[in-house]
């Protein structure tokens, strides 16, 4: 037999090169449709460990605030500091709304209940993220409230105005209490700030009716680990939330801070919501620089999701540290 030449060789590697993607072709599977776009995001909350307490951020949804609310420096310097987080451009920041669940081992604490839809379709999925959590509503026994503003007592309720936390006492501050219930305020109250009063009102009236809204005085014991920190100004009051467990600590602090772009860097700016601005300046103040200080662990109502980090000192402010994606741990 006479040894292939080269032209020969050439010839049926070309018509190799001819059959083989037709072969394959045939013997592949065809593809699948290109799938359409989710357009939606992972559930919302967020885990850690404080000691032995397990703490879940709880993400409510976002308001977007004008920035004209935010006072107290001069239109530049505000425009630089939203700048400076690539939010100048924005006649409008979005502004998360959170609240936390806290499992102590011998209860279920929420600290806030969101906003429910009372302010708009972007808002109402703490009950949600409660369950996508792996706990339910009729699960949670206590409620602190840091203060009764809509977009923290109105998630208290379901949509048809029922409590949506069968088992739950609702605890807040004496002043907070009286000032949102109490005739006097909302007597002298403006008439575009009525209805928050209508709102609050309505928001614990059920728990009330049932017996579970208590009122606490400043240094009343709460629960095991739990003590209310004044936080006093942005409501008469407006309260936090010390959680330790095995000399490790996180405050909830509620709206210290409205905006981290702005209000670390300046303390002194404030929002137009505000009830005493300069309490509020001195609270924020005072809780910052602790914050700083104690290297506490903080978890802020209006923080980006999950709100949780630390504070540390920057020049004459403060900067916020977001904590670090990642496992549950106890060692941090």
């Amino acid at each position: 037999m006479m040894p292939p030449t080269f032209a020969s060789l050439r010839k049926a590697l070309l018509a190799l090169a001819v059959a083989a993607p037709a072969a394959l072709a045939a013997a592949a599977p065809a593809l699948a449709e290109m799938p359409g776009q989710q357009r939606t995001q992972a559930p919302g909350f967020y885990r850690m460990a404080i000691g032995d307490f397990e703490i879940t951020a709880l993400f409510d949804g976002f308001i977007d605030r004008d920035r004209k609310y935010f006072v107290g420096a001069k239109s530049e310097d505000i425009i630089g500091l939203l700048d400076r987080m690539f939010l100048g451009e924005r006649p409008e920041i979005q502004t998360a709304v959170n609240a936390y669940l806290v499992h102590t081992g011998t209860n279920l604490i929420l600290v806030d209940a969101g906003a429910a839809k009372s302010l708009g379709p972007t808002l109402g999925f703490i009950a949600d993220n409660i369950r996508a959590a792996g706990y339910s509503p009729e699960q949670v026994d206590t409620i602190l409230m840091t203060h009764l503003h809509p977009d923290h007592a109105n998630g208290l309720l379901r949509p048809d105005g029922s409590i949506l936390f069968p088992n739950a006492e609702v605890r807040v501050a004496k002043a907070e209490f009286d000032f949102w219930l109490g005739g006097e305020a909302v007597a002298k109250a403006p008439a575009p700030l009525k209805p928050f009063f209508a709102m609050a009102r309505a928001a614990v009236a059920p728990y009330e009716a049932a017996g579970k809204l208590k009122p606490y005085q400043p240094g009343d014991s709460l629960l095991p680990g739990v003590e209310s920190v004044a936080a006093y100004g942005h409501t008469p009051g407006h309260s936090g939330y010390l959680f330790r467990s095995k000399e490790q600590s996180i405050l909830l602090w509620g709206d210290t801070v409205h905006s981290h772009a702005l209000q670390f860097a300046r303390p002194e700016v404030v929002i137009e919501f505000d009830v005493d601005k300069d309490e509020t300046i001195a609270s924020r103040r005072r809780l910052l620089a602790e914050a700083a200080a104690q290297r506490l662990w903080v978890g802020g109502a209006h923080l980006p999701f999950p709100g949780i980090g630390h504070v540390r000192t920057e020049g004459d402010g403060y900067a916020w540290v977001p904590v670090e994606f990642g496992p549950i741990r106890s060692d941090r």
